[in-house]
């Protein structure tokens, strides 16, 4: 999969929202390909934006990649999630206080995309602090695959 170009899809859907929010859009040009299923890596990359979006009121938001970790990093400005929620974030139906206060949370969202992602070979990391913001890794597998014929 070409990440450059699928990232630029998702960010095309979002567009509107950066515009709206007076937010920034940092992206580093990515030229890396990754072995995934692209409609499945589009599914929690659109849900990791769309989280960065509803919880960021300014700033910006910054996406790169980290060759040295072969990882897809999402960065924001935004609100944070307090450190006990951290731990939490990829259970079901697990809001934390940020998505009560909000109301705008079902708790599935990041649930299912640390299920795809486990299923894809990719691993979930996020890293937060609150007022500061978060920044969510997917790794990408490096282990080579059998083909079978």
């Amino acid at each position: 999969c070409n990440l450059d170009r699928l990232l630029k899809q998702v960010i095309r859907k979002y567009s509107s929202l950066f515009i709206l929010k007076k937010l920034t859009l940092k992206y580093e040009e990515i030229t890396q390909s990754v072995l995934t299923d692209e409609k499945w890596l589009a599914v929690i990359i659109e849900q990791i934006l769309s989280n960065a979006l509803k919880y960021t009121n300014q700033g910006y938001i910054h996406i790169w990649f980290d060759a040295a970790d072969h990882a897809l990093v999402i960065e924001d400005t935004g609100i944070g999630i307090l450190p006990e929620d951290v731990a939490r974030i990829f259970e079901r139906g697990f809001t934390g206080q940020n998505g009560r206060i909000s109301g705008q949370a079902t708790g599935l969202g990041l649930f299912l995309c640390k299920r795809a992602a486990d299923r894809l070979g990719h691993r979930l990391a996020v890293t937060s602090e609150v007022g500061k913001g978060t920044s969510v890794r997917i790794r990408f597998s490096m282990e080579r695959l059998e083909v079978f014929e």
